[in-house]
């Protein structure tokens, strides 16, 4: 499977803002985009057309997604009722990968791709080893029972209690089992990108 595999902190730099693509060590004095704040190349005026693409790259950069992947899912949102931009968002949002993300079952949206590729998380009691694969309302996330006895899952009980999950999910810290309550809606996404610029790019 295509993948990026440069380093990703010269993504956020890229865009000059942080997309928290190393979880929590991008909250360190050790983020690139701290030390170095300054979108990388020649300064210029950005026009209408580069802020669109921004938008677009920033969009591709936080949830890994190559250019085909991405334009894959636009399309899926453009064929949907409703707000082109606001339905790419919901979409990106109810990724399995995203959701692993979300749940604070991972730190950045790489780690999550790799807890589901491994088959370390169930669907539905199923095991759903496809990262792009959407979840749907009443869906109950849950790790593999093999995997519960791995020294990340230990550590992760102790670190779960601390984080903070989206309105639209629930998790039993206990059980660690989480589910879909409801289908998010753009302002429960936490998109880190501008929905109707990305249309606008591709509507050119």
């Amino acid at each position: 499977m295509a993948r990026h595999t440069a380093s990703v902190c010269k993504l956020c730099r890229r865009v000059n803002e942080k997309l928290m693509l190393k979880g929590s060590r991008c909250l360190t004095p050790k983020c690139a985009v701290g030390r170095r704040r300054r979108v990388m190349g020649r300064r210029r005026r950005v026009s209408d057309r580069g802020l669109q693409l921004l938008e677009k790259q920033k969009a591709r950069y936080t949830y890994g997604l190559l250019e085909g992947q991405f334009r894959r899912f636009f399309t899926r949102a453009e064929k949907q009722a409703g707000i082109t931009g606001d339905n790419l968002q919901v979409l990106l949002a109810r990724r399995l990968d995203n959701v692993v993300q979300s749940l604070g079952f991972a730190d950045s949206c790489s780690q999550a791709r790799q807890l589901v590729l491994h088959g370390h998380i169930l669907v539905n009691g199923h095991k759903t080893d496809i990262a792009s694969s959407l979840v749907k309302e009443g869906d109950t996330i849950r790790w593999r029972e093999s995997s519960t006895k791995t020294e990340y899952y230990k550590q992760l009980l102790e670190s779960i209690q601390a984080k903070s999950v989206p309105t639209w999910l629930s998790l039993n810290r206990e059980t660690m089992v989480a589910q879909v309550v409801s289908l998010p809606v753009p302002d429960e996404t936490g998109a880190k990108f501008n929905g109707k610029a990305v249309v606008e790019y591709y509507s050119r």
